[in-house]
């Protein structure tokens, strides 16, 4: 790895920081029953959620320079999971939500849930 490429360690850990900070605020929104987190949501009362689709961007940029430096962030790379679930057997936003709040309470991301059980 190119020297200049590489970020200063104090640097990473204030983005993932920020990060963490702007999911946990994003997170409680739609536990509270906005739509839109997880994925692109354009419903009939609003019209997408900006920040929602700010955090997504900033997850993966974060999962790419800490990939670079042979690390990982464990609340990234469980965030960009739950936004890849889709399809008829989606538990919802909302209980996606929750659920991801009450793991990361826990102390639980990061950790293999027990088994096939998914986290939700």
């Amino acid at each position: 790895m190119d020297p200049r490429d590489e970020m200063e360690p104090d640097r990473l850990e204030m983005l993932a920081q920020a990060f963490c900070e702007q999911l946990l605020a994003c997170l409680d929104e739609c536990a509270r029953g906005r739509k839109g987190l997880f994925s692109d949501y354009e419903g009939e009362e609003e019209r997408g959620w900006p920040e929602a689709a700010r955090l997504r961007e900033l997850a993966l940029a974060l999962q790419g320079v800490f990939a670079q430096q042979e690390r990982q962030n464990a609340l990234c790379d469980e965030f960009l999971d739950l936004c890849s679930i889709h399809g008829e057997s989606h538990p919802g936003e909302r209980k996606l939500a929750r659920g991801f709040l009450e793991r990361i309470e826990r102390g639980e991301v990061g950790a293999k849930p027990e088994g096939e059980r998914r986290p939700w």
